[in-house]
C-alpha cells in the first residue's frame, strides 16, 4: 500500500481549473485536460519517485499478482484518469486487440517513429474504456438509429439541403448505409463544405427545445463554436447524445464512435494510447484505418450497471478483462477496499484512511493509492473513493 503520484496532460481542450480544484492544486492559465494514474510508458505514475512501469519491470509478480501476470504478462493492464473537458474532444474510436497488434506491427515495419504525428498505433493494446461522471457530463456515443437521425435532421429544417447526403439512410438498411454516409461526410470538399455551417446555424434555432432535438442542437452548436467548418460536425449528426449525471457511467467498447463534449469524469481504460480520429481535431486522421475499425451498427447508449457489492461499495460492470471499477461511498466504519490484483484508488471530496496490517495511510482529496495484489486494506473517512483494478 503506497501513495502514487499521477501525471498531468495539458491538452488544449482541457479545463484550467477543474482538475486543479479536485487535486487541491493552484490553477494556472494552462489547460489541465487529464491526470494519469497508471504505468503507460508515455507518462507512468510515480511511486516514491520511481516510475510505475519500472517498478513493475523489477517487481512484476509482487505488484500485479499471478492472475494478472498469467493473463497480461508484465504489463499493468489498465490506465485510470481524471478527465476535464472544457472543449469537445475529437470524434474517435479505438481498436480491438487483434487490430491493435496488427496495426502496431505494420507501423513498426514501416519505420514510423512511435512519437510521429502521423502514427496511429502507439502500442499493441486495445483501448476499451469506461467514463464515470464527476460533474454532469455530455458526450456522443455510438450511432443513432438511422430512422431517428433522418427525423431529427427534418426537425432541424435541413433535410432538403442534406438530401443527397442522408439518402442512403432512407434507402438502405444496416451498417452499409451508416458507413456510406459517415465516409461521405468525412470526404466533403469544395462547395459541399457550406453544409456544415448551414447545419450549425439551423441548430442554433433549436437549442431551447426539449428532449432529443434540443440535446442534438446544443451539441452541434458547441461543436461549431469549437471547430468551425470541421467535417466532424456532420459526422456528429449520426451519433447519440448522452448526458451523464454524477456517479453514472458508460462503456465504450472497440469500434464505438464517440466524443466527449463537456464535463469532468473518471475514465478507466485498457493500458493503451491508440486513438483513431474522425474529426474535430488538428491531429492525424487515417480515414481508411478508421473505416476498418469502426463498428457501423445502430445502438442505444446504455448506462453502466452499478451493483451494490458490500456496505457503501458499488461495482460498475464492464465486459473488459483489462479493468473494472468500484466506488466506495463515505463512512466512518472501515470497509474492505474492493477487488483483487493491483488496484489504484483515487479520493474525491474528502479524506480517506486506509489500514493494512496495523499501518494507516491517510489520503486527502485528490490523492491516490496503489494497492499491490496481496494488499487487503480497509478504508473509512469522509472521502469518495474510486478504485480501479483488473477485470479478470
Amino acid at each position: 500500500m503506497q501513495r502514487i503520484e499521477g501525471r498531468a496532460q495539458h491538452y488544449a481542450w482541457g479545463s484550467p481549473t477543474a482538475i486543479p480544484g479536485l487535486l487541491g492544486l493552484v490553477a494556472t492559465d494552462e489547460p489541465y485536460a487529464e491526470h494519469w494514474l497508471g504505468a503507460h510508458e508515455s507518462a507512468p505514475s510515480l511511486v516514491s519517485g520511481a516510475p510505475l512501469d519500472a517498478l513493475i519491470a523489477a517487481q512484476g509478480k509482487d505488484i500485479l499478482g499471478t492472475a494478472t501476470m498469467d493473463r497480461f504478462g508484465g504489463r499493468f493492464p489498465y490506465l485510470m484518469k481524471l478527465l476535464a473537458a472544457d472543449r469537445p474532444l475529437s470524434i474517435q474510436a479505438h481498436p480491438n486487440r487483434e487490430e491493435a497488434e496488427a496495426g502496431f506491427a505494420r507501423e513498426n515495419e514501416a519505420g514510423i517513429p512511435i512519437d510521429a504525428p502521423e502514427r496511429t498505433y502507439r502500442d499493441a493494446w486495445p483501448k476499451p474504456e469506461a467514463l464515470i461522471a464527476v460533474t454532469p457530463f455530455v458526450g456522443l456515443c455510438g450511432f443513432r438509429d438511422p430512422v431517428r437521425t433522418v427525423y431529427l435532421i427534418e426537425q432541424l429544417g435541413v433535410a432538403d439541403e442534406l438530401g443527397s447526403v442522408i439518402a442512403p439512410l432512407t434507402q438502405r438498411k444496416g451498417s452499409a448505409a451508416l458507413a456510406q454516409v459517415f465516409l461521405d461526410v468525412l470526404s466533403f470538399e469544395g462547395g459541399r463544405l457550406r453544409l456544415i455551417d448551414l447545419v450549425v446555424d439551423a441548430a442554433a434555432d433549436h437549442t431551447e427545445d426539449d428532449a432529443e432535438l434540443g440535446d442534438l442542437a446544443r451539441a452541434l452548436v458547441k461543436l461549431g463554436n469549437a471547430y468551425p467548418g470541421d467535417r466532424g460536425i456532420l459526422a456528429a449528426l449520426l451519433l447519440n447524445v448522452v448526458t451523464l449525471q454524477p456517479g453514472e457511467g458508460m462503456f465504450l467498447g472497440a469500434g464505438n464512435m464517440h466524443a466527449y463534449l463537456h464535463g469532468v469524469g473518471i475514465e478507466v481504460m485498457a493500458n493503451s494510447d491508440n486513438v483513431l480520429r474522425g474529426g474535430l481535431t488538428g491531429k492525424h486522421i487515417d480515414v481508411d484505418e478508421l473505416m476498418r475499425v469502426v463498428r457501423f451498427e445502430a445502438e442505444e447508449p446504455t448506462l453502466l450497471p452499478v451493483d451494490a457489492v458490500g456496505p457503501r461499495t458499488y461495482h460498475y460492470g464492464t465486459s473488459a478483462p483489462e479493468f473494472t471499477v468500484w466506488r466506495v461511498d463515505p463512512g466512518e466504519t472501515p470497509v474492505p477496499v474492493p477487488g483483487s490484483g493491483a488496484r489504484i484508488g483515487l479520493v474525491l471530496d474528502g479524506d480517506a484512511h486506509l489500514t493494512l496490517a496495523g499501518a494507516t495511510l491517510d489520503l486527502s482529496r485528490g490523492e491516490s493509492v496503489l494497492l499491490s495484489a496481496g494488499d487487503c486494506a480497509t478504508v473509512a473517512g469522509t472521502g469518495l473513493l474510486y478504485v480501479s483494478g483488473p477485470g479478470i
